[in-house]
């Protein structure tokens, strides 16, 4: 049996190794490094993939979000709802710009912001909500759109984890994550499910004007080379890493497809274990499982992990501390037990190795000995 990764970049590359290597060598040969044709032609890519009117490279997931709030015009002061339970950068950018960060709970089956804690969030200087669609599946954005239209607010939607995933709108309309709301944001580091071999990230959006503002704050605040109408940074995705990108995308669905085969097989195993509840899927979204997260009950859950490393299977936890708890994000507003759902999640989920190279072998390795932990 091969090694068991958490995320086996080296068995993925290996199986599309001539193109990639093929797209490398023609940057190289070209040595349009940055803000070559490569770029260009990803962009255009993309833009057909996630049926979007525009999308605008950036260096990483981080920066795609801090661009965003630029570009949308928010200020010092200002209030953006996000959910406690996710990575720290949706919170980072907003603490970074001098915005009031206002966190909320996530929905116990999806894992995803809570439209009724949005709700309750809301105040004369809320600006904007971030719903981030967590470990491959949409949050309620018909939800989301109705409570954003009813108070004039932007959405900017985090895809990093759900790339390639379709929202079913009321409407009778399906559409890709991040071309919902009123701007998109992901991520291409390495081991995301559309990822590079460096960083990068980037930005969807259908409205021309949010657009043009996107790619101004992107380079510098320049829409005409040394003319600076704006203030902005330095965020650029580099002509290798869109090279790799383009022929990635092309398998994008593919790599889906495997994921959800993987987490079908774990579903089969465990959905009758007493200790362990398997992710919930929300009818309205497609789920490509950028990760396969369990909850545990009335399980060690830190055994559990420390079994399985024995076995040399890996396992994660995200996110052990919510951001509410966390040093930097403390706030007199929040105190434990204010998000229980949050809360109850960070010290219960564990997240198996997902990635489109899990064979059956190691699938069958995986799950016996999650098992055999439970049945001790």
């Amino acid at each position: 049996m091969r090694n068991i990764a958490m995320v086996d970049l080296k068995a993925q590359y290996e199986k599309i190794k001539p193109e990639i290597d093929a797209a490398i060598q023609q940057v190289i040969d070209t040595t349009a490094f940055i803000n070559g044709p490569a770029v260009k032609e990803f962009q255009a890519a993309l833009e057909k993939y996630l049926d979007v009117k525009h999308v605008i490279p950036c260096a990483n997931g981080t920066d795609a979000l801090q661009i965003s709030m630029m570009a949308l015009g928010l200020k010092p002061g200002d209030e953006v709802i996000a959910p406690s339970f996710t990575f720290i950068a949706t919170a980072e950018v907003i603490a970074l710009l001098g915005l009031t960060p206002v966190l909320v709970d996530v929905d116990p089956h999806t894992f995803n912001i809570d439209p009724v804690a949005i709700r309750k969030a809301i105040t004369q200087k809320t600006k904007a909500i971030v719903p981030v669609h967590l470990f491959g599946q949409c949050a309620d954005m018909d939800e989301i759109m109705q409570i954003a239209g009813e108070y004039n607010l932007f959405v900017i939607e985090d895809v990093a984890q759900a790339i390639g995933a379709e929202f079913h709108l009321s409407s009778g309309k399906t559409v890709k994550a991040g071309t919902i709301g009123h701007v998109g944001c992901t991520s291409f580091f390495p081991s995301k499910n559309l990822g590079c071999y460096g960083d990068g990230g980037a930005i969807f959006t259908n409205d021309d004007k949010i657009a043009a503002k996107l790619r101004s704050v992107v380079n510098h605040g320049m829409t005409v080379r040394y003319y600076h109408d704006d203030i902005g940074v330095n965020s650029r995705l580099d002509s290798i890493q869109a090279a790799i990108l383009k022929i990635k995308l092309k398998y994008l669905d593919t790599y889906a497809e495997a994921r959800r085969k993987a987490a079908d097989a774990y579903d089969a195993a465990f959905s009758a274990n007493p200790g362990l509840k398997v992710p919930s899927r929300f009818a309205k979204s497609t789920h490509v499982f950028h990760q396969y997260t369990l909850v545990t009950t009335n399980l060690d859950r830190g055994k559990l992990q420390e079994y399985l490393a024995a076995k040399n299977i890996p396992a994660m936890i995200y996110y052990p501390v919510p951001i509410h708890l966390q040093k930097a994000y403390l706030d007199p507003r929040y105190k434990p037990g204010d998000f229980p759902v949050t809360e109850a999640l960070s010290k219960a989920v564990i997240s198996l190795p997902m990635h489109t190279e899990l064979d059956e072998e190691q699938i069958a390795f995986i799950t016996s000995s999650v098992i055999e932990f439970t049945n001790q």
